[in-house]
């Protein structure tokens, strides 16, 4: 909040309070049997939800609904025509799969927007773009075979990181082969460089000419993330931001969801979260 007031951000955006979500918005991607098992071990605060790396804790159930009401309220507000732009900073939590939690994530509230996208208002056409250190895996693999998911992930090398997936061979299965692009980035790789491969993202996003567009931003891949091996400043972020915001207003009817995504870097959370929202501020 600190870093949008020293930039004057604040007054020139909407601050909306979180908003609670609800099971039956959950199990639009999850499945009930996970969700029982998520409301079950918020209660108890004990043992793990995946192998080991997401434990469970008290009142985990009520925390994580407000991240997925919070999405969700955003996206109902994109559609209604109330605002071109939103970002949600606590949000973006991609590697939950349908019927597990992965890597920190318990709803992937990424897949619950694009599944509540097409059930509740009827979009077929969506792009989910991830610029996360962290391949998105429980988005790419839930929404594999699908060809009306334009993917589009800039991660760094699987196998470097965390899942260890998104491997450029992995373009989408059946029907929806040819319509996934994954880039690995290599360790240490720079703003130069990633203005240089955006060009071949942002060809690819407009290419399947989306609906909306839906983009995890996690800030884990700036320089000095103690668990990441990328080198972006918060100028990646902006870039991309910038850019998604022209494809929106060309075919979205401006309409794209910023979601915060990982960081451990408190300074360079700061730092490419209020990029983001600079560019969505000054291109709306």
């Amino acid at each position: 909040m600190l870093e949008l007031q020293e930039m004057n951000l604040d007054a020139q955006v909407e601050l909306l309070d979180p908003v609670a979500g609800t099971a039956e918005q959950v199990t639009r991607f999850h499945t009930t049997d996970y969700l029982i098992r998520v409301k079950g071990m918020s209660a108890t605060g004990i043992g793990y939800l995946d192998g080991g790396d997401t434990p469970a804790f008290k009142g985990m159930y009520e925390i994580t609904l407000d991240v997925v009401g919070t999405t969700l309220d955003a996206v109902d507000r994109l559609m209604l025509g109330n605002y071109k732009r939103a970002f949600t900073p606590i949000a973006g939590l991609h590697h939950a799969r349908r019927d597990a939690a992965a890597g920190f994530c318990v709803f992937n509230d990424c897949g619950i927007a694009i599944e509540t996208l097409r059930k509740k208002y009827g979009v077929k056409k969506i792009a989910y773009v991830d610029i996360d250190a962290h391949h998105g895996d429980g988005v790419f693999y839930s929404f594999e075979e699908d060809p009306d998911l334009c993917f589009v992930d800039l991660h760094e090398d699987g196998r470097y990181l965390y899942p260890g997936t998104g491997a450029v061979e992995e373009t989408g299965k059946h029907a929806a082969k040819g319509t996934k692009l994954n880039i690995p980035m290599p360790m240490y790789a720079d703003d130069d460089l990633f203005f240089k491969i955006w060009e071949k993202a942002e060809a690819f996003i407009r290419q399947a000419r989306p609906e909306f567009i839906l983009f995890q931003c996690g800030a884990d891949s700036l320089k000095g993330d103690p668990i990441t091996h990328l080198s972006y400043t918060q100028r990646a972020h902006a870039h991309a931001a910038l850019r998604l915001c022209r494809v929106a207003d060309e075919l979205c009817q401006g309409r794209l969801l910023g979601m915060g995504g990982g960081g451990y870097n408190l300074q360079n959370l700061a730092a490419a979260w209020t990029a983001v929202v600079n560019a969505f501020v000054q291109n709306s």
